[in-house]
């Protein structure tokens, strides 16, 4: 290989070394979270609060069943349960339609949505695969002002839920 064409193979990795970092990893274990109204884990994503790796995989806050923390009890988002982050708020009014994204689905045996650790709504698949975009309409049970509510989606194969807290104003 001779020089010039050295310099112009360096020139072309250097050129391209920025966007391979960027590339997110870990999509592989992707799976699901609320996009609309935004969930903590979408903000993340969308940059509109500042947050470590959840920012590149929001569909991935995946832990056992039966948890009721924004993280799924995973360490490496564990910023989702800071409530002190400055997290958005989205107005609502008491019916809410939360609208999830997923990127593998699922057998799915129900989807749970809590406020104050009260369950106000529950959606049973019966172990059904869902759709690649899933809308559920929520009564919320009559709670107004602030309020994190804290939506699970429970799979029906295995012992973990996939979880995704959005921050609401209710009324």
């Amino acid at each position: 290989m001779n020089s010039k064409r050295k310099v112009a193979a360096a020139a072309v990795g250097a050129a391209i070394a920025p966007f391979l970092v960027a590339i997110p990893t870990g999509t592989a274990s992707a799976h699901g979270y609320i996009d609309s109204p935004p969930s903590r884990q979408a903000q993340c994503a969308a940059g509109t609060v500042p947050c470590g790796e959840i920012k590149y995989e929001p569909q991935s806050v995946e832990g056992p069943k039966g948890l009721t923390s924004c993280s799924g009890g995973n360490s490496r988002f564990a910023e989702l349960d800071d409530d002190s982050k400055g997290w958005t708020t989205t107005s609502v009014g008491n019916s809410v339609t939360f609208n999830w994204t997923l990127t593998a689905a699922h057998a799915t045996s129900t989807w749970e949505y809590f406020i104050g650790g009260n369950r106000v709504a529950v959606f049973d698949d019966g172990g059904q695969r869902p759709p690649s975009q899933v809308s559920h309409t929520v009564d919320l049970g009559g709670v107004s002002g602030q309020q994190k509510l804290l939506a699970v989606w429970n799979i029906a194969d295995t012992a973990n839920a996939f979880y995704a807290c959005v921050d609401l104003n209710v009324g």
